[in-house]
């Protein structure tokens, strides 16, 4: 009795209703994709379509108004979506998707830009092409541990201070993205949210590391040796560059605003507990439960990120050129991606029965043997475009849904939807969380960065012949 004591008063505090988190569901509005067709998707291409054409086609128009834009595609979904199924079924869908999928994701990656931006490296930091690799191979390394986000909030303004004074810096960024925030996160849970849902349903903790260490190193390894000569060509072709500083005791490279570092660790910490503590207690919302171990995390997090503010020197902040404008720009674009992508994930989780079912019986051989080419293409050109997390977990149980085949017998299946959808969230600037946020920090600081389709043209260039190399090796 005493154990729901806490949470109950605590539910009562917020206007919640304590209930046990297994019981949150009876009765609960209940959305079939496979009544939807692909037209319900079209809202969701207009937010794409948005993003890609109108920084280009009317840029002062979507500087000023593209919050109002995300949330015109959001209505454009949800009005029609009440008007056809009813109020119920799409309130229902509106707070599952905010309270469960988009309030904890914005709230990380807050606290994540918060706290890396109180850390500043200082120094002799020269962008010559040895110091551009040593850094994206660094934050390759790292961002399985500290998660693609915090290593790329961490490390994109010291990589950028680095490469102001160059005319070509673009393509740093670039694949800064493509391997910081995406590849390198494949190695634990803690890398990358589908692996993190994978570890939830009951992967072991160091699967990932061991199965998928050579994919990562071979499709790592291209895609660093691709940047360190591309970055050489570039770098012959710069003028004008300022000498490098003499190495002095004070321009030596260092760090300000340490006290961070640690609470980078809280956040690991904090995403951790929510994954490893289960008191099976939450608070129901319109049949959405919120569970007690969720709620705790979001509530550190805010907590972290607000220690981070008290204790962090504002000049650290100013030297860092920190400004709260791009995660307000990812909040805004971010909460209508978030709700016009609901009809798709509801499409994709019928399976053959829904609008894409032929798409999705690709995966499946003749014999019904898993066809882990698909498996691994599918997976990854729909995270490309979704959000990886939900599509993982889709093909994760359209392969069976059991942990323990899916680790042995069906270990190699397990590695392509894994792989596909860390991997290929590189594809697109909306393929994984903190890719978007690179890009934005990148533009306010200067950097040039290419359209969304401009985007795309590098990662088709780069990324789609490694990770056929990949497929061949490992999924044949």
């Amino acid at each position: 009795m005493k154990q729901h004591l806490i949470p109950t008063i605590l539910g009562l505090a917020l206007g919640f209703a304590a209930v046990p988190a297994f019981a949150a569901a009876e009765g609960a509005p209940h959305l079939d994709g496979a009544t939807l067709g692909i037209v319900w998707t079209l809202p969701f291409v207009g937010i794409l379509l948005s993003i890609a054409v109108m920084p280009l086609a009317a840029a002062h128009f979507w500087h000023h108004h593209y919050g109002k834009a995300a949330a015109a595609w959001a209505l454009a979904f949800v009005l029609p979506f009440a008007l056809i199924y009813g109020f119920d079924l799409a309130l229902y869908e509106v707070l599952h998707t905010l309270l469960l999928e988009y309030i904890p994701f914005i709230i990380l990656l807050f606290a994540l830009f918060t706290v890396a931006g109180g850390i500043y490296v200082r120094g002799n930091l020269h962008g010559s092409p040895g110091l551009n690799t040593g850094f994206l191979a660094v934050g390759t390394v790292i961002a399985s541990w500290t998660g693609t986000t915090g290593a790329a909030m961490l490390l994109i303004r010291p990589l950028m201070r680095a490469n102001d004074a160059r005319r070509h810096n673009a393509h740093v960024v670039i694949f800064f993205i493509f391997l910081v925030a995406n590849i390198g996160g494949s190695l634990t849970p803690l890398g990358d949210p589908p692996l993190f849902l994978g570890f939830l349903k009951g992967v072991d903790f160091f699967w990932p590391t061991v199965h998928l260490f050579l994919p990562m190193l071979v499709a790592g390894s291209i895609v660093l040796a691709i940047f360190y000569l591309l970055d050489r060509w570039y770098y012959a072709r710069e003028e004008n560059l300022p000498p490098r500083p003499d190495p002095t005791p004070d321009n030596r490279v260092g760090i300000e605003g340490g006290i961070n570092i640690l609470l980078l660790g809280g956040i690991v910490g904090a995403v951790l507990l929510s994954g490893a503590w289960k008191p099976g207690i939450g608070f129901a919302v319109y049949h959405v439960t919120v569970e007690l171990q969720n709620l705790v995390r979001d509530l550190l997090l805010l907590g972290i990120a607000g220690a981070s503010m008290v204790l962090t020197r504002r000049d650290i902040r100013a030297a860092n050129g920190f400004t709260w404008g791009p995660i307000l720009e990812v909040a805004k674009l971010f909460a209508g991606i978030f709700l016009t992508i609901i009809p798709a994930i509801a499409i994709l989780k019928a399976g053959t029965g829904g609008a894409l079912g032929p798409l999705v019986s690709l995966v499946s051989g003749p014999g019904g043997e898993p066809n882990n080419i698909w498996y691994f293409w599918l997976t990854g050109t729909l995270s490309s475009f979704l959000d990886n997390a939900p599509t993982y977990l889709v093909f994760f149980n359209m392969a069976g849904g059991d942990p323990q085949a899916l680790m042995g017998p069906l270990a190699a299946t397990l590695t392509a939807i894994s792989a596909g959808a860390v991997f290929m969230g590189a594809n697109t600037y909306i393929g994984n969380a903190p890719n978007f946020m690179v890009k934005a920090i990148a533009e306010e600081n200067g950097v040039k960065m290419p359209s969304f389709f401009g985007y795309m043209a590098w990662s088709s260039v780069v990324l789609i012949p490694v990770f056929v190399l990949v497929t061949l090796i490992f999924f044949v």
